[in-house]
């Protein structure tokens, strides 16, 4: 039986391990759980090594929940953006740094090695103790012995900080324990599904395309019910990537869930119909080809035009029919999607445990007493570019103070 801790923070991923930070900063007798052997080997996959770990700005509504939007824009905001830099800069010693393009933070240099680094060193440095190789199978918040592990060992503290992660990943330890921990404790969990992730192809031809990329607008669903977003959209070896796809993927995430599998369509470069149709109109005697290739990729135009058999058409030559049809691929092309990719490429989960079964000014359970949650495990997660790290700071601080409090 080891020692007695006023809080135990399971999971030492960015925000577990800022949890036991402002925990153990006001004098708690902290200790930090992870399975892995060194922990934190998510960060390191974030944007393939180099850690985008802040976003250029904050915007609650670009986050998804189940929950209230007003409960998820509070806990959001209770850590101002600038104030979440400064920590980063100060007390974890990080050196950053803003992309000019897009805004997005990156660690100076060092990628996601560096920043796991600074964290660990800044955790033991406050005053918490790190125990990793340890997997955590149950917690019993009304009982001495109330963090279980593997093999019947049995921790006592005070308090709870679950920072398991959701099941996004497996391989780097988030397999589903926290979520399943949560359930024996009383909360109502949103069936998690995998979000951020690739779209796989039932068109063998598209997977040709693979390192294609172009500005599109894209549409999951139709009606009142659809979602659509602006961006950079990759064909690959199996379907389709980049940002807008990868931010809008957890529709189709969640509606094969529910058996149903929508429409998905874009618009190359998000023009309209009345744009292209002023491009078609161009003076001249032109190929369609050669007109469509001064502003769309070679292969993405070939392809287009031989589905539709107009591979030597001229813009003055085009029947209305023709030109209804091109215009028609130009504006809604249906993609044929097989499905969206699993957990194991997700870069986060959805759902998760409700942020109405948690106080929103410490993330204490409302279920289960002593308990706190942060992290991935919460039923919310934001758009790529650092706003996934962003919320794991914000909540781990919350959680930790409020596990302090």
């Amino acid at each position: 039986m080891r020692k007695g801790y006023d809080v135990a923070v399971i999971g030492a991923g960015p925000a577990g391990m800022t949890a036991a930070y402002h925990a153990a900063r006001q004098g708690m007798r902290v200790l930090l759980v992870d399975r892995r052997r060194p922990p934190g080997a998510k960060i390191l996959l974030s944007g393939g090594g180099r850690c985008n770990i802040l976003p250029s700005a904050v915007d609650p509504r670009a986050y998804t929940t189940d929950s209230s939007p007003h409960t998820l824009r509070k806990i959001l905001l209770s850590w101002p953006l600038p104030e979440v830099r400064s920590f980063l800069e100060g007390p974890i010693g990080l050196r950053l740094t803003q992309d000019r393009k897009t805004g997005k933070v990156f660690p100076f240099a060092g990628g996601g090695q560096e920043v796991r680094e600074r964290l660990l060193s800044a955790v033991r440095q406050a005053g918490a103790e790190l125990r990793t190789g340890a997997s955590v199978i149950d917690v019993a918040p009304s009982e001495r012995r109330s963090v279980l592990l593997e093999g019947g060992e049995g921790i006592l503290a005070t308090r709870i900080v679950l920072a398991t992660g959701g099941l996004s990943y497996p391989e780097t330890g988030s397999d589903g324990t926290g979520l399943e921990i949560a359930r024996r404790l009383g909360h109502t969990i949103v069936e998690p599904y995998p979000a951020l992730v690739p779209l796989r192809s039932r068109n063998v031809a598209h997977h040709a395309l693979a390192g294609v990329s172009v500005e599109v607008l894209l549409r999951i669903g139709e009606g009142k019910g659809h979602a659509e977003a602006r961006g950079a959209f990759l064909f690959t070896h199996r379907g389709y990537s980049g940002p807008v796809v990868l931010n809008l993927s957890h529709h189709a995430s969640r509606a094969a869930q529910r058996g149903c599998r929508p429409p998905i369509t874009v618009s190359w470069l998000g023009r309209t119909e009345e744009e292209w149709a002023a491009v078609l109109a161009t003076p001249g005697r032109r190929t369609v080809r050669g007109l469509l290739r001064e502003s769309l990729p070679d292969r993405l135009v070939d392809l287009i035009l031989g589905e539709l058999d107009l591979g030597s058409a001229g813009t003055a030559t085009l029947d209305r029919g023709s030109r209804g049809r091109l215009l028609q691929a130009l504006t809604s092309y249906p993609l044929p999607i097989r499905r969206a990719e699993g957990f194991d490429v997700a870069e986060v989960t959805g759902g998760g445990v409700p942020l109405a079964q948690i106080d929103p000014r410490t993330l204490e359970s409302r279920v289960a007493s002593r308990v706190h949650f942060c992290g991935e495990i919460l039923d919310a997660f934001g758009p790529i570019g650092g706003t996934n790290f962003l919320w794991a700071f914000v909540t781990g601080r919350l959680a930790g103070n409020g596990a302090a409090g």
